[in-house]
């Protein structure tokens, strides 16, 4: 089989934005052009998806570029025929690189008679021939343990560190993180541990389900700009409801911090019409017409990130030293060249 000589990209449709930059951070990283494998993924009549890759694949170590988020299930159908192309092409290794892992919020049973999709899209995705996963804040931690394969789970708040440092550095010391929920803790604090700033928590209490009767703040945002740090905001109420909150509590600004911007249904409006005077998300999911128009919304780049990780992955190195801010501050310098 031929020895390996540099990594190889492929996309489907969920975010051909995202793979392209990928692909040309890589080709900065290696001093030569890196560039996404000719292939065509298209669509019978009847909604069927067909895949062709019209490059040799044979013994080479392949990156298939595809969050799975809205239409999930198509794009999810994308990565498994995709991967099973590979496979049959003689591929040495095939890794899936999902910036959003769809399904991710069906990680157990919450009542009876549920389904664990998560489990069941990483069977699909291993037996489809997928050998390695590289992701970005998994809503559960524990999804990687649904697998039998390694899974390299990245995280956004190192970049949202540098991020904060920049844009707040004027005001860091009434800076005061927010966890949206107490099950979200863990992510807030790590935030707040890498900027130096305090915690507090939004306690919901839920009447009827899909319905938040009753929000408290727990700690003292008088006077804070306070940052809300969560994963995933997909209609975007329960955030909105806690940014009016947090105002109410006596806050000097509401900022958001979100990894995955979903932002379905009036998400959109609800945002530009909230109290927050920004929202940050980042490209892990393809924007829309109206997340770019939006006023106070504000995308930041994964692909630096995913560049060097799906290098490092290539060639043996660490993964893990980009959970740390202080390795992607020189990976990111020209964002923030001033830290």
């Amino acid at each position: 089989m031929p020895t390996m000589t540099a990594p190889k990209l492929i996309s489907g449709n969920s975010n051909q934005p995202l793979a392209a930059a990928i692909a040309r951070r890589m080709s900065m990283h290696r001093g030569m052009d890196v560039g996404l494998v000719d292939a065509r993924v298209e669509r019978f009549n009847d909604g069927e998806i067909f895949v062709e890759v019209f490059e040799n694949v044979r013994g080479e170590d392949m990156f298939i570029i595809q969050p799975t988020s809205n239409p999930a299930n198509d794009n999810l159908m994308e990565l498994l025929i995709i991967a099973d192309a590979l496979r049959r092409s003689s591929a040495d290794r095939i890794t899936a690189v999902i910036p959003y892992f769809g399904y991710a919020r069906q990680d157990r049973r919450s009542k009876a008679r549920t389904p664990i999709t998560a489990k069941l899209v990483a069977n699909m995705l291993v037996e489809a021939g997928v050998e390695r996963i590289l992701t970005l804040d998994l809503h559960a931690t524990q999804i990687q343990g649904f697998f039998d394969i390694p899974v390299d789970n990245l995280y956004a708040s190192p970049i949202y560190a540098l991020d904060a440092r920049h844009h707040f550095r004027d005001c860091m010391s009434d800076v005061m993180v927010v966890s949206p929920d107490v099950g979200g803790v863990a992510r807030a604090r790590d935030l707040a541990q890498r900027i130096g700033a305090p915690l507090s928590i939004v306690d919901k209490r839920r009447g009827n389900p899909g319905e938040v009767a009753e929000m408290t703040v727990i700690g003292d945002v008088k006077d804070r700009v306070c940052i809300i740090v969560d994963d995933i905001v997909d209609t975007a109420g329960t955030l909105c409801k806690a940014a009016e909150v947090l105002m109410d509590n006596g806050a000097k600004e509401v900022h958001s911090y979100i990894t995955h911007g979903v932002l379905s249904g009036p998400a959109v409006e609800r945002i530009t019409n909230s109290a927050m005077k920004s929202l940050v998300i980042t490209d892990t999911i393809a924007a829309t017409k109206p997340v770019l128009a939006a006023p106070n919304i504000r995308i930041v780049p994964t692909a630096p990130m995913f560049a060097q990780a799906i290098l490092n992955t290539w060639n043996g190195t660490s993964v893990s030293s980009l959970f740390d801010h202080k390795t992607l501050g020189p990976i990111y310098e020209g964002l923030y060249a001033a830290e």
